[in-house]
């Protein structure tokens, strides 16, 4: 079988990528050895926010009489139905990207994909033709070592999506996104979480401010944050639980948990694809293409979690986009990765893009920056919850540099300010457009006004 474009792999990459192919009038396969939709719709991104979207609930039953509601009775998780609603979700999905795949006209060919040649991709034993072949492989969680991954009492963000009985105490190894929200739903779960984080400050890639903020509000939580800690060694001891050796702060200890998850990063899948036959250059287990996602044999072509650059599901779906162009001829603009938005979806919530205030010194660039605290939202006052603030970074043009947001609902605020970055917007320009009141968004233009030196509610 012939075809004009094979993609291998059907994550928020590969199935947007061959999306954009058909409507482009190409005859599209795409080649899926495990669930349409890959890791993000089926056990990433769409289920974990299931999870949160229940602790937020149960946060609420718990808060009710601040509200003025008065539940009867003990309000308590009942985390087997949590984790089926959860799944419920990702089938939902997976359901919606399949629809899609067949209403395109996309042949989906089930099983393992490999590179023969250029221009060849064998299946389970068949081989097929494309004239160009896109590798949207994704990636899976990174295993160490000193901790491997056994499932059951060391485990990865997949089975920590599933557990069905909730552990009493629980370590969480690395304080990104992944493990952040992990750490932020099973807290709110009530399970005692301790967060280790290698580096100074927990969610690392943050504006130092947002770390702080984040730290105290897991500390509400009753969560054990403990930062530039090393962890040595995780073993299953005598009565199941996990003893793990540490190095922090205080020298060296050893904590047990009932279960610990191992949220230190990401690993691409690349391994067995044919990379190595054909000669595909491959860095750090990075595939190195060029801006439009070409790698240095012709025909062949990679995107997402297998090339340098931010692992996001949205950041995939951009350079599926971008690639699939420029091999139709349609003209389009490279992939702006300086203006990349990126979402922890904790409670409160973190948003940001852009560069953080601690970048923007290092480059020795003269810089403002405007603030807004939610204590002064009359939304965030209504709503219960006014923890957390904007920060607009601006250099002296009044051109924004970036923006980061702690609080209620930040991450559905996003759009604004990396639009405002995209475009070149000005801190006047985001203060005198007039934002609907009382929303959180407002907090993006007191921001602006604060940076102009002209705020009026603060």
């Amino acid at each position: 079988m012939k075809y004009d474009i094979i993609v291998i792999g059907s994550g928020p990459g590969g199935y947007v990528a061959a999306i954009r192919a058909a409507q482009l009038g190409k005859k599209v396969a795409i080649v899926e050895r495990a669930e349409a939709g890959g890791v993000c719709l089926n056990w990433g991104c769409i289920p974990t926010k299931a999870l949160l979207k229940s602790a937020q609930v149960y946060n609420y039953c718990k808060s009710s009489e601040h509200y003025g509601i008065e539940l009867t009775g003990e309000v308590r998780p009942n985390i087997e139905k949590v984790v089926d609603r959860s799944r419920g979700v990702a089938e939902t999905m997976n359901k919606g990207v399949q629809f899609l795949l067949k209403k395109n006209n996309i042949e989906m060919i089930q099983g393992f994909g490999k590179i023969k040649a250029a221009g060849r991709v064998e299946v389970e034993g068949t081989e097929y033709e494309a004239d160009h072949i896109i590798l949207a492989t994704g990636a899976r969680p990174r295993e160490m070592p000193f901790m491997p991954i056994d499932g059951e009492h060391v485990i990865s963000s997949k089975q920590a999506l599933v557990l069905r009985k909730l552990p009493e105490t629980m370590i969480v190894v690395g304080s990104g996104a992944i493990g952040s929200e992990f750490a932020y739903f099973y807290a709110a779960m009530g399970v005692k979480v301790t967060i280790i984080e290698y580096l100074p400050q927990i969610m690392p890639l943050e504006d130092e401010e947002v770390s702080k903020t984040m730290e105290r509000s897991f500390r509400k939580l009753r969560a054990t944050v403990l930062t530039s800690t090393t962890v040595k060694s995780v073993k299953v001891n005598a009565e199941g639980k996990c003893d793990v050796e540490i190095e922090g702060k205080k020298g060296a200890e050893t904590l047990t948990a009932d279960i610990v998850l191992s949220a230190v990063g990401i690993k691409s899948n690349i391994e067995g694809i044919g990379l190595e036959e054909l000669g595909i250059k491959v860095e750090r287990d990075k595939i190195i293409v060029d801006e439009q996602y070409r790698t240095n044999v012709p025909g062949i072509y990679a995107i997402g979690d297998i090339v340098p650059g931010p692992a996001l599901a949205h950041v995939a779906s951009a350079e599926g986009i971008c690639c699939v162009n420029n091999i139709c001829g349609v003209h389009t603009a490279p992939v702006d990765y300086s203006t990349i938005p990126s979402c922890v979806f904790t409670s409160p919530e973190v948003a940001s893009v852009g560069m953080t205030e601690q970048q923007v010194k290092a480059q020795g660039i003269e810089y403002k920056v405007g603030r807004f605290p939610f204590t002064a939202s009359g939304k965030a006052t209504a709503a219960g919850d006014r923890d957390g603030f904007v920060k607009l970074i601006f250099d002296m043009n009044d051109k924004l540099l970036g923006a980061h947001m702690v609080g209620l609902n930040v991450t559905e605020m996003l759009g604004e300010p990396t639009l405002a970055k995209t475009l070149g917007a000005t801190a006047e320009q985001i203060a005198h457009t007039i934002h609907s009141h009382p929303t959180m968004h407002e907090g993006i233009m007191e921001a602006s006004e604060a940076a102009l030196g002209a705020a009026i509610h603060l």
